[in-house]
């Protein structure tokens, strides 16, 4: 069985060639800008300033060309080594969040292509870590630990943002030093809770002391108390207390005569009170 060939007229060849070449053209007047994406116009090979936003948009075929710019947040993760102030080695890693602005995105695609990540921040990371690590010390890097990144973050956008582009989030990920210094850090630790300590034990000491001095006072102030507040009726009545029963006597010449003299129990009475307030009470 003998297959048939279909003979095209010229003419109508033409015609279908015609509409092939419409197809593609119409095609090509149109181009589709991404979310979170600028389209950046290229005429004849010459970037355009404005740029196309999100949606569909009309361009010239075989004239205009778009280039997409991704606007979202990218991510530069990396690692470094610096100095610090005193010359001590920092190793670490960092995350680096950065939007190139939509407004930008013209110059930006002028100036560094759809290489902007490799050829301007990457290198400006390392860079502006070692300038501001240099300002400070090893413990200061440590103990100010905020402070230096927010200075690096700054550091980096101020870097960046000429060309069109924003730092919104910087994270030191990692930070250490050599072993060496570690152990004398810690061990300077170690020395300053040791002086703590014992400045506490100290103190302790001291206030135990005052108390005992305050102490001492306080039961002087009462046996003094005591005294000035002691009769001769009230000394009397405790030296009875305290009597044994025993008379005091006075012998005169005919050795037959006692008798009891007030005035010396009086005295004697004021002598043993005297002694006993003197003496504080065993405890």
């Amino acid at each position: 069985m003998m297959k048939k060939t279909i003979k095209l007229k010229p003419r109508t060849f033409l015609v279908v060639l015609a509409a092939i070449a419409v197809l593609i053209t119409g095609f090509s007047s149109f181009t589709v800008v991404p979310a979170g994406h600028t389209g950046v116009v290229s005429r004849f090979g010459a970037v355009q300033e404005g740029v196309l936003t999100e949606g569909l948009h009309l361009k010239i075929p075989f004239v205009e060309s778009v280039t997409t710019i991704d606007n979202r947040v990218n991510v530069v993760e990396t690692s470094f080594t610096a100095a610090s102030k005193d010359l001590q080695t920092v190793t670490g890693a960092v995350s680096v969040n950065y939007r190139i602005s939509p407004d930008s995105s013209a110059n930006v695609y002028r100036n560094f292509g759809l290489s902007v990540e490799s050829t301007l921040v990457v290198p400006a990371v390392p860079e502006c870590i070692k300038a501001v690590t240099a300002r400070y010390s090893a413990e200061e890097l440590i103990t100010m630990r905020q402070t230096v990144s927010d200075e690096i973050k700054e550091s980096i956008d101020e870097k960046i943002r000429p060309y069109g582009l924003y730092v919104e989030v910087f994270n030191i990920t990692d930070f250490s030093f050599s072993e060496e210094f570690n152990a004398a850090i810690e061990a300077k630790q170690t020395a300053q809770q040791n002086a703590l300590k014992a400045e506490q034990d100290l103190q302790r000491v001291k206030i135990e002391a005052e108390q005992e001095v305050e102490q001492a006072k306080a039961e002087a102030e009462s046996y003094r108390l005591k005294n000035e507040q002691l009769t001769d009726k009230i000394l009397l009545s405790d030296w009875i207390e305290k009597w044994d029963g025993h008379l005091p006597t006075v012998t005169g010449g005919d050795s037959s005569t006692m008798m009891l003299d007030l005035s010396q129990l009086l005295e004697q009475a004021k002598q043993d009170t005297a002694t006993e307030s003197s003496t504080p009470a065993e405890e």
